[in-house]
């Protein structure tokens, strides 16, 4: 899609960012106020002493589960602690609950032993039950975190900073880019970078890039305080040989949108790119509420957060 707009359409239009209007239906029973210190982050966040604790939470795909079990259960552990990373905590343990047929449930906790390995991270306890019906499969994140990643951070004047893993291949099937096997062991560390650039103040506030795509999870970003920014595409790093509509549609498996102050950017930068991964500047946030995207001169609006929502969590 070279045509903006047309490519603006498309963003607009992926299954994961429609889906996310349907959280709205929180806001509708709890209200839209601070249910303790958001709504419009990936945790919720409880005070422990001088740091934090961090709780989070994912459902999979009911089809995806039944699909593909093994890669649900590794997809249950990756969103947990992307979940956490993103909140700037680094992750303590898991839980889990399985609903399915023995042969599902089982392959559902192998593919949660094997990431949960790879991401050095127990799964301490959870619950089962063994069914003939439809399988469901739900993954719970605990962790800590020095200093927290918010929303409520974002503002006016910070950079926003993309820092991603590029290695690896779309999965055909699904708009799914996997580094498991590019990173190996080394993905343990890079989830636990975001709680090292939090405490050190070169980022405040994340959102990592999930089932919305790049696009739809910064418009999630910026919605607590209607902020906006300009997406430069000329300066977005992209895989080779992956188109970017695709690119911007799809759920990396290390993939972070990070504001930081101005004067702390290098700072950020060197983090990801000390590990061996790409980050790099992309817009600065401003107050205009607009999620545009501008390549070769053109510019176009996606989301306009003055008058829409995208999970209508804040009233």
């Amino acid at each position: 899609m070279s045509d903006l707009a047309s490519l603006a359409d498309h963003l607009r239009a992926l299954p994961g960012v429609l889906a996310k209007a349907d959280i709205g239906l929180v806001a509708d029973v709890f209200g839209g106020g601070d249910w303790y210190a958001g709504p419009g982050d990936d945790g919720a966040v409880l005070p422990e002493g001088s740091g934090h604790v961090v709780v989070g939470g994912e459902a999979i795909l009911p089809a995806f589960v039944a699909a593909d079990p093994y890669g649900a259960g590794i997809a249950a552990v990756l969103a947990n602690v992307n979940d956490l990373a993103a909140m700037g905590a680094r992750p303590v343990a898991l839980l889990d609950t399985v609903v399915g047929s023995e042969d599902v449930a089982r392959e559902a906790l192998r593919g949660m032993r094997w990431a949960a390995g790879l991401y050095d991270v127990p799964i301490v306890g959870g619950h089962l039950t063994r069914t003939d019906g439809p399988p469901a499969l739900s993954a719970f994140g605990i962790g800590r975190a020095d200093r927290v990643l918010s929303a409520n951070h974002a503002a006016v004047g910070q950079v926003l900073v993309l820092g991603c893993c590029l290695e690896g291949a779309m999965r055909p099937d699904f708009l799914f880019f996997p580094s498991f096997q590019e990173r190996g062991e080394r993905m343990a560390g890079d989830v636990r970078l975001l709680a090292d650039l939090a405490a050190s103040g070169a980022a405040v506030a994340a959102k990592d890039v999930s089932m919305a795509g790049l696009v739809g999870s910064l418009a999630m970003l910026l919605e607590p305080q209607r902020l906006g920014v300009t997406v430069d595409l000329d300066a977005l790093p992209i895989p080779d040989g992956v188109p970017l509509a695709d690119w911007l549609g799809c759920f990396p498996a290390f993939a972070f949108l990070l504001t930081c102050p101005a004067d702390r950017v290098e700072t950020c930068l060197a983090g990801f790119r000390d590990r061996g991964l790409t980050a790099q500047p992309i817009g600065e946030l401003d107050d205009s509420g607009e999620v545009r995207l501008a390549q070769s001169g053109e510019q176009v609006t996606v989301f306009d957060l003055t008058t829409e929502g995208v999970t209508n969590l804040r009233r």
